[in-house]
């Protein structure tokens, strides 16, 4: 009987610790942990936030570039960190992704992390040399059918996001076309230029000079809307393959056991933060939109991606 009393003591007990470390929440400097090097849309976003997390808290907030390991030294970092709040990831779709590309995983991200504040999505583009005859992703489907294995694309690296834009279309187009991978979007974007890869999937901001100029055709967007910066670029659907989404999103997690209350509070105060109209025309210029929601929002996104990855993988057969 005793200890039947003691249950609901304890359950209240840990409660009222996780309201108190929350009301007293940070009263030291917290850092994000941005598993990518300096430069990029991950470390954007990271900064953009913490810059403006500082005076609402008044507690320096400290971005912490960590790469390698294709996000997993950094994503590590933060899962075996402290579950306090002064530990965060600025998370992203490689922590969707690695769940079925890696063999073995390091981590679980959906064990490991708990969803925090999902802060901007943006979107993959594809486009084609001025050479390839195709002008429109119809006729870029119908000339890869009757040229299987011929035509490549490029992206920035294997398990990249915009990698995986790739491997999807292959999927539902049911195509055959062969993904040429770079040690990042710069030689990539070189090499589409260049004519030596015919096609190329990448981020809005790295390809809006180049479709403007003429020395890329834009096929299509990967976002679920057509994007401000390029509004002449028809959506996958549009373009008539409908069901077709693949996007490039960044968020904060938290290790597991990260008290709820600090959850919220994080949340809260980054929503603040996504609905300044100053801080969406930033990113609006970086090629991606702020989002906001709910952890629960944040978390449902994740499952979504997680599946969606892992039948791109089951499908196709890579691994890394």
């Amino acid at each position: 009987m005793k200890s039947i009393i003691r249950l609901p003591l304890l359950a209240a007990g840990f409660a009222a610790a996780g309201l108190a470390a929350a009301q007293g929440y940070p009263v030291k400097p917290v850092r994000i942990i941005v598993p990518y090097a300096a430069g990029g849309n991950t470390d954007f976003t990271a900064r953009t936030v913490a810059l403006r997390l500082t005076p609402q808290w008044g507690q320096q907030v400290i971005v912490d570039n960590r790469p390698g390991g294709g996000t997993n030294i950094g994503t590590e970092m933060v899962v075996k960190a402290p579950p306090d709040g002064y530990t965060l990831l600025m998370g992203g779709a490689a922590n969707a992704i690695n769940m079925s590309l890696l063999a073995k995983p390091p981590y679980d991200t959906e064990r490991d992390l708990v969803p925090v504040a999902w802060c901007v999505q943006g979107a993959n583009v594809l486009a084609v040399h001025p050479s390839l005859p195709a002008k429109n992703l119809k006729e870029l489907i119908a000339l890869a059918k009757a040229q299987p294995g011929k035509l490549n694309f490029a992206s920035s690296g294997i398990g990249g996001s915009n990698h995986m834009a790739g491997e999807l279309l292959k999927v539902m187009a049911k195509i055959n076309i062969v993904h040429v991978p770079y040690k990042g979007n710069t030689p990539a974007l070189a090499d589409a230029l260049g004519g030596h890869v015919e096609m190329i999937f990448v981020g809005v901001p790295a390809l809006v000079p180049h479709i403007k100029s003429g020395r890329l055709r834009a096929i299509a967007i990967g976002s679920a809307k057509r994007f401000v910066a390029i509004p002449e670029v028809p959506t996958f659907p549009e373009a008539g393959l409908a069901g077709y989404e693949s996007t490039n999103w960044f968020g904060l997690m938290a290790p597991a056991k990260t008290a709820r209350e600090i959850v919220n509070r994080v949340n809260v105060e980054v929503a603040k933060i996504l609905a300044s109209a100053e801080v969406r025309g930033l990113f609006l210029n970086d090629g991606l939109d702020a989002k906001g929601g709910t952890p629960e929002d944040f978390g449902r996104f994740i499952r979504s991606q997680i599946e969606l990855y892992a039948g791109v993988v089951k499908a196709t057969g890579i691994k890394q």
